[in-house]
């Protein structure tokens, strides 16, 4: 049997914006049920891979939790973002963090992969998704997030994908993998779209 990793699982340890204007503050998180957001220290991580990409960009941060990705890169100069997230509690945690970092933000409320199924007004230069996972090894390349992100992604965007470690990109259509790293039982994948010959 394998082990369904919710977003909504016990967590304690406070998060805070790293770095940027709101750097330092500390985040809001649900009451009635605690989220598994990403650590802070996996978020520095990913945020000093990212470096020059972040000032300037749109931003989507799918199965939002606390906003954390988004706020993220707001504070370190990112143009706009778009926080997707299907928990009314979590929704309203996120519009809460945003106003104690003095950032503004699209919220929406449903589903990341219905969300996906809409056609997008204008492409994002960074996506975000941290979605349930389970604790099962093996590739990802069947993923429906891959193909539904397809339409959403900026030629020269990134794709930051956090799941199980023991799941891989191996050979996934549309997408190369330009970094991937494992932190304890978290992997991340940051994917490109492959160019169009």
């Amino acid at each position: 049997m394998t082990a369904l990793f919710s977003k909504f699982i016990y967590f304690t340890m406070p998060l805070r914006v790293i770095s940027g204007t709101a750097g330092g503050l500390l985040l809001k998180s649900p009451k009635r049920h605690a989220l598994r957001p990403t650590q802070d220290r996996i978020r520095q991580v990913i945020f000093s891979s990212l470096a020059e990409h972040v000032p300037g960009t749109r931003v989507l941060d799918l199965y939002a939790g606390t906003g954390s990705f988004g706020i993220e890169a707001l504070s370190r100069g990112a143009n706009s973002a778009t926080f997707v997230e299907q928990d009314a509690e979590a929704v309203q945690c996120i519009r809460d963090n945003l106003l104690h970092c003095h950032l503004q933000g699209d919220v929406r409320q449903g589903d990341a992969l219905a969300y996906l199924e809409g056609t997008p007004s204008a492409c994002f230069d960074l996506i975000f998704a941290d979605p349930p996972y389970t604790k099962s090894r093996g590739a990802l390349d069947d993923d429906p997030l891959l193909e539904k992100i397809v339409p959403f992604l900026a030629p020269e965007g990134i794709f930051v994908w956090e799941h199980y470690t023991g799941r891989e990109v191996e050979n996934a259509r549309s997408w190369e993998v330009i970094r991937h790293r494992t932190y304890g039982e978290t992997g991340l994948t940051f994917l490109r779209l492959l160019r169009k010959k």
